[in-house]
């Protein structure tokens, strides 16, 4: 599946490595306060989980914008309203504690997850693909493991900055892939 034919406008990788640099920048700012904040679902921590699906909505607008001229944005309007949905979600989360968190932040993980792995898929050509379609897999994963890790014994929101930490790292390397592959041209 191609969702995006990013041949037809060289100017989508510049583009995406400024958004995936943005996002990485993010991911490690919102990881470290989550963290220090994971202990408990006050104020900051409840914040921090309604935000992040949020920025993703931003972000999704971005990319799709990016790549209207290239394609049809299709799967990315899906990854708009599943993130919208899962911010929402996460207000009324919040209130019912944290294993009703890891249920939405989960369900939310496996859906915007897919997303990723087929838009990484149709855009495997770009130089800086392949570790948005590893990250894609590893969120799917993952949002499947907070499903099921949340009635159990321990639950925690620790892991989530974990995943946010790593999803960022992943969005790091696609940017500096799509850089250097625009440097040689």
């Amino acid at each position: 599946m191609n969702a995006v034919d990013t041949s037809a406008a060289p100017g989508l990788g510049p583009v995406l490595r400024r958004l995936y640099l943005a996002r990485f920048g993010f991911a490690l700012v919102w990881a470290v306060l989550l963290f220090l904040t994971a202990s408990d679902l006050g104020p900051v921590s409840s914040t921090l989980l309604v935000i992040y699906p949020l920025f993703d909505v931003a972000a999704a607008v971005i990319d799709a914008r990016s790549s209207r001229a290239t394609g049809s944005p299709a799967v990315l309007y899906v990854n708009i309203a599943v993130s919208t949905l899962a911010g929402v979600g996460l207000v009324f989360a919040v209130t019912s504690g944290i294993p009703a968190v890891l249920r939405v932040w989960g369900a939310w993980a496996v859906v915007s997850g897919l997303v990723q792995l087929i838009v990484g898929i149709g855009r495997r050509h770009l130089n800086g693909q392949w570790p948005m379609i590893i990250s894609g897999t590893i969120s799917m994963l993952a949002g499947a493991s907070f499903v099921l890790r949340a009635g159990g014994e321990g639950a925690s929101l620790t892991n989530l900055a974990v995943y946010a930490l790593l999803g960022g790292v992943f969005f790091l390397v696609s940017a500096l892939r799509l850089g250097r592959k625009a440097r040689h041209r």
